[in-house]
């Protein structure tokens, strides 16, 4: 029932609401919605503005046109004929969607927190379990007793099995170790993009493969060798009697030589072959020759060959970047292996209240009053925060109005860079005299102020209080309100203004 116009319109309302969920997400410590359903919906949007089919210019056509009421009343009389047939039909509104994102992300489910999951040989990621597929390995026909430590430290070492070895349940092995390796690096190192990692892999086991020096898996040379001396000239033989004489291997190989069929007795071979004596391949009756040429034999295993060396290089390349979790983890077992079984216990108990730590860690401060926090990343008490005066909010018009909190950072301010960079844009030099000076137009006017001696300041009270006059060296300030400019906090706030210097 959407136009494409209606379409746009809600990809346009969920990509916003998608981009207000990863917002909120960014700013909270689990994520719940992926990123790849926005770019689906952006890439839909995009497709439904290029209007490569024509639906949506004709649409604008319809409605702008000449009958625009008439396209509005078919429209709505179809949107009357949908409900009456579909009376049950329920709308769920999208916003309804996404707030039941937001009840997940902040009451997040037990499930939800554990969203990576470890068994406990792995040590929360620290370690590698590698038990399942060392019993694999051991399992296999001809492959070598170990012990599970000497394992963790050869089972890359693949380009020491010899190639007979590397059969189908061989393949099988492979596949479970690099299924194991791909699946824990995805939860060790989730960042890591795999399919630009599998690329890379590929693109360098192709060049290895083609130029023969891939470990393990050498360039096979021709069959010429498989075939030297196969042919053999019939002319120095007069019956097939003589030609059994050359015994089952050579007159096999001179059939294959020939394409022809290899079995049977010594006798059956040694007629088959002296059957062609004097014939062309064409003339030969199509029964004597193979039904399934050997050749394709070679290439079928070259193929088998390629796909188990690829796994190959697929562990190397895993175990490389798990080169450090492996060490840990040969470390651990040796370790594991000196103790006892009550020390066993003691560790894990130590590792657990470990872990709870660093969840009372990641907890949200409770901070209902805004209080500074300490050295300890904790609200500090508010008793201290009021005897600091920390309470106390001061404003600077000078430093673009910044707040200071407490009479010390205020004091300690007008020696910083923020106050001295506002004082140098109004072109005043940041000197004692204007210690105390917040505002633009207090420090204008008591610049302007003509100076006799070294300094002469003149303060004029906005009040109607008395002024009395006293000297700080060369300077004459009145006392009570300006005496801010000599130092001392006045009662009452004072405009500056320029007068005759005493």
């Amino acid at each position: 029932m959407e136009t494409i116009l209606e379409q746009q319109r809600r990809y346009h309302e969920e990509e916003e609401r998608l981009m207000d969920a990863k917002t909120k997400e960014m700013l909270h410590k689990k994520s719940t919605v992926s990123s790849g359903r926005y770019m689906d919906v952006s890439a839909n949007l995009r497709d439904s503005y290029e209007d490569k089919d024509g639906m949506r210019r004709d649409e604008l056509a319809a409605i702008s046109g000449p009958n625009e009421f008439a396209e509005f009343y078919n429209r709505l009389k179809h949107i009357k004929e949908f409900h009456r047939k579909h009376p049950n039909e329920i709308s769920i509104p999208m916003s309804a969607e996404f707030e039941e994102l937001m009840k997940a992300r902040d009451n997040p489910s037990e499930e939800a927190q554990n969203m990576v999951d470890f068994t406990d040989e792995e040590g929360y990621g620290r370690y590698l379990d590698l038990h399942d597929c060392y019993l694999k390995y051991i399992n296999l026909k001809g492959a070598e007793k170990l012990d599970y430590i000497t394992y963790l430290s050869s089972f890359d070492q693949l380009f020491d099995i010899p190639k007979d070895r590397k059969n189908a349940e061989y393949k099988k092995y492979l596949e479970m170790l690099l299924e194991y390796l791909q699946d824990y690096t995805d939860r060790v190192k989730p960042l890591l993009d795999q399919n630009e990692l599998y690329g890379k892999v590929l693109i360098d086991f192709e060049k290895k493969w083609e130029n023969g020096t891939f470990p393990g898996w050498p360039k096979e040379t021709s069959s010429a060798l498989t075939h030297a001396g196969a042919h053999l000239d019939l002319s120095a033989f007069s019956s097939w009697e003589e030609l059994a004489s050359l015994g089952l291997d050579r007159l096999k190989s001179a059939l294959m030589a020939l394409g022809l069929k290899c079995g049977g007795t010594l006798e059956e071979r040694a007629q088959r072959l002296f059957s062609t004596k004097g014939k062309s391949l064409e003339s030969l009756d199509p029964s004597l020759f193979a039904k399934n040429p050997k050749a394709k034999g070679p290439k079928k295993d070259t193929e088998r060959n390629r796909e188990t060396a690829f796994l190959e290089a697929q562990v190397y390349e895993y175990v490389e970047i798990l080169g450090e979790q492996r060490q840990l983890t040969h470390e651990n077992v040796q370790r594991k292996q000196a103790r006892t079984g009550e020390e066993r216990e003691e560790e894990e108990e130590e590792q657990l209240s470990e872990s709870e730590s660093e969840d009372e860690d990641n907890e949200i401060i409770y901070n209902p009053k805004n209080l500074p926090l300490g050295w300890d990343g904790k609200p500090i008490p508010y008793w201290l925060y009021k005897l600091h005066g920390l309470n106390i909010n001061y404003n600077c018009e000078i430093c673009g109005n910044y707040t200071y909190r407490g009479p010390k950072a205020f004091q300690r301010h007008f020696a910083e860079w923020r106050h001295a960079h506002g004082m140098r844009c109004l072109g005043i030099p940041n000197t004692a005299h204007f210690a105390n000076v917040t505002q633009i137009e207090d420090a204008v006017s008591c610049k302007s102020v003509p100076s006799v001696g070294a300094v002469s300041v003149c303060l004029r009270p906005a009040l109607t209080a008395d002024v009395f006059v006293f000297s700080v060296g060369e300077a004459k300030v009145p006392e009570g309100v300006g005496a801010v400019a000599a130092g001392h906090r006045g009662k009452h706030k004072a405009l500056w203004t320029e007068c005759d210097a005493v």
